[in-house]
């Protein structure tokens, strides 16, 4: 299908899609996993109500910053990386 007047084409709308999908994804997973690893020891080992709020405090806000960094950097980098006219070629003159 082609592009007429400026608008998307079916097969880029659904990239788009996949993009926003997978960088969804990929920021929870990170941000859980990093939440995970500077909160988790708050409730593995016995340290005391303080301790264990600021560890908490510090993973949700670091993990927050990481998720929103993760989308943003893969939906710019989908958006500098053009998917190419003519699928197929590698020729940029042809």
């Amino acid at each position: 299908m082609e592009n007429h007047g400026g608008r998307r084409g079916q097969a880029e709308r659904d990239a788009i899609t996949v993009e926003i999908g997978y960088a969804l994804f990929s920021a929870a997973f990170a941000a859980a996993l990093l939440f995970g690893a500077v909160a988790g020891p708050a409730f593995v080992f016995d340290l005391s109500d303080g301790v264990r709020g600021v560890l908490v405090g510090v993973g949700a806000t670091v993990a927050v910053v990481l998720f929103f960094a993760r989308v943003v950097s893969v939906l710019m980098r989908f958006r500098q990386n053009p998917q190419p006219s003519h699928p197929g070629r590698t020729n940029p003159d042809s």
